[in-house]
């Protein structure tokens, strides 16, 4: 599987390297935005990371974007962003980075936009594996089988819009990013070919 660093180094000006980060930096200020509850970009910006750039920059991507802004969030009093309990805290952060590990999945195909759907259906179902546990780790439900299955049971709604929001902002970064990629290759072969 290629990754950005060597895509844009052998076959990409500048302009597409300024245009990825452009389209990671767009779909993380979107947190800022109302949502509905865990309508969120973060797992896409995961796939996106996980597919397309090499080593440990894809993991550091949700990551950053996750701190970042609920440390803005947390400074600017933002509903539904900031710091709260530490092991429901990391437990989310792990959901949302499980995602890069599932791009880096996607990245074997050479029909890698074919995969988003599926993609983003396994990214969202991990995330809700991983943070709803934190929740319960967290002491937010009883700690037994019956606590922990209400949690699940409780976050199920929202499971929903995770399933939403993961879908639609994957498909929009990976189709952007995709169809640039596509437009710029015809437009090179046409001018090579008049050559």
């Amino acid at each position: 599987a290629r990754t950005v660093a060597l895509v844009v180094t052998e076959d990409f000006p500048d302009r597409f390297v300024a245009m990825f980060y452009w389209l990671i930096l767009v779909a993380a200020a979107s947190r800022f935005l109302p949502h509905p509850p865990n309508v969120a970009c973060v797992g896409a910006i995961g796939l996106f990371a996980g597919c397309y750039l090499s080593g440990v920059r894809a993991y550091l991507v949700p990551i950053v974007i996750l701190c970042l802004s609920d440390l803005i969030g947390q400074l600017l009093g933002v509903s539904g962003m900031g710091f709260y309990q530490p092991i429901t805290m990391a437990t989310v952060y792990a959901g949302a980075t499980a995602a890069v590990f599932v791009g880096r999945l996607m990245s074997l195909s050479s029909h890698r936009f074919a995969r988003v759907p599926a993609g983003s259906l396994l990214a969202s179902t991990m995330f809700f594996l991983l943070s709803n546990f934190g929740v319960w780790l967290g002491g937010w439900y009883a700690m037994t089988l019956s606590g922990l299955v209400a949690c699940y049971t409780a976050a199920i709604p929202f499971f929903g819009y995770t399933l939403a929001g993961d879908m639609a902002f994957s498909l929009l970064l990976f189709g952007v990013w995709e169809w640039s990629r596509s437009s710029s290759s015809h437009k090179l072969q046409a001018a090579l070919s008049s050559i």
